[in-house]
């Protein structure tokens, strides 16, 4: 585990001496990845030197990741210069950076931060006319008027016009319950507002509010005759699994597809051979990787060399945001904002990064990712279902 420890010092030691030697050229190009790598908490003695913290893992795997795309970057008359950055230093916060660390220096930030941070960056960014690359936070933290933002892990509202466009292909003629929470109106007010964006509303649902369900009161909801299309509107781990629950015993006789949310994959009970069996379990994702791709294998063994362990969700993150944004750069340097939808630079899966314009302004709010699809969880594993 010391290994990690040590990573992320020589990097930031590699890529300022990579700086040292391609500063003068005029075709260097300025890319700052930053993510929380607490390096500070490395040496605090409060921790087991022998164990690194978790909270620490998938800002370092990020890292890793990128720094593997890294490698394959290195060619062509452009020079790369890239600094890995820490986005929770003690010393130098990201406030520190904007004002004394030269990011306004960069020509692209590639970030894996939360808030308070992301705003922080997304702010400054617009400010600069310096795109930022949002990999792994899916919100827009209230982000207006700022054409140089992109998140790639799709918002909430991104995921829900997924399942909107969804239903209306694929199940418009059935009946669809929209169960949520009693006093949790976010995802059916997002759901409603979808559906109002028409002229004529293409779905027709039923919101129901409740504490809890069960299979016999659910019955009691739906016109068992009919395929019954339930939506799970709620973010809750204990909702979800209750409703789920609810629908198993019906589905053996009644034709039930119960969709949930993005967040739904983590939750491990879902995954039980015993408690569904044979029940599909839909939600949303904006990653499909393909097991065949090359470019999987590529990472998968240069990942294993590096470190002798399989890359994580995060390192694939890293590798993908780093490869697919910078070689964007490279080609484009003065327009990369224009050309986010590149899909020969694609490693795992493909992009569809559209404007949201939702202030009304012909500016773009930001740029989003809505390429989404249904998957399934079934029998314990992850399968595309549309």
């Amino acid at each position: 585990m010391m290994r990690y420890l040590i990573l992320p010092v020589l990097l930031m030691s590699l890529f300022s001496a990579r700086s040292q030697q391609v500063v003068h050229q005029q075709s260097t190009l300025k890319v700052a990845i930053m993510a929380p790598l607490y390096l500070d908490s490395a040496f605090n003695s409060d921790w087991d030197k022998g164990n690194l913290p978790k909270y620490m893992l998938p800002g370092l795997e990020f890292v890793q990741g990128a720094t593997i795309a890294l490698d394959t970057l290195q060619k062509g008359d452009t020079k790369i210069e890239v600094h890995i950055i820490d986005t929770k230093a003690g010393i130098r916060s990201v406030p520190w950076l904007i004002k004394y660390g030269g990011l306004d220096k960069m020509n692209l930030i590639i970030g894996s931060v939360k808030e308070p941070e992301f705003r922080q960056l997304a702010d400054f960014t617009a400010s600069k006319k310096i795109p930022f690359i949002s990999v792994t936070y899916p919100n827009d933290g209230g982000v207006r008027n700022d054409p140089y933002l992109a998140i790639v892990n799709t918002t909430l509202k991104g995921h829900l016009d997924g399942i909107y466009s969804y239903l209306v292909q694929r199940h418009s003629m059935n009946q669809i319950l929209l169960i949520k929470k009693r006093n949790d109106n976010r995802i059916e007010n997002i759901f409603r507002e979808i559906n109002k964006e028409t002229s004529t509303p293409l779905l027709k649902y039923r919101a129901i509010a409740i504490d809890s369900i069960n299979a016999t009161q659910l019955a009691m909801l739906i016109d068992t005759t009919k395929p019954a299309i339930i939506i799970g509107a709620s973010l809750n781990e204990q909702f979800a699994l209750n409703l789920a629950d609810a629908c198993y015993p019906l589905q053996k006789t009644n034709d039930i597809t119960l969709i949930g949310m993005p967040n739904w994959d983590g939750f491990k009970e879902f995954y039980n051979l015993d408690r569904y069996k044979d029940f599909p379990i839909l939600f949303t994702t904006p990653h499909t990787d393909s097991d065949s791709s090359a470019f999987r294998n590529f990472l998968g063994n240069a990942y294993f060399t590096k470190y002798r362990a399989k890359p994580t969700d995060m390192a694939y993150k890293g590798f993908e945001s780093a490869y697919y944004f910078i070689n964007i750069l490279k080609e484009y340097p003065d327009s990369l904002m224009e050309h986010l939808n590149e899909d020969r630079f694609a490693c795992f899966h493909t992009f569809n990064f559209q404007p949201d314009y939702l202030s009304g302004n012909d500016v773009p709010d930001y740029f989003e990712n809505k390429k989404v699809t249904i998957v399934e969880i079934l029998n314990g594993e992850i399968r595309k279902r549309w």
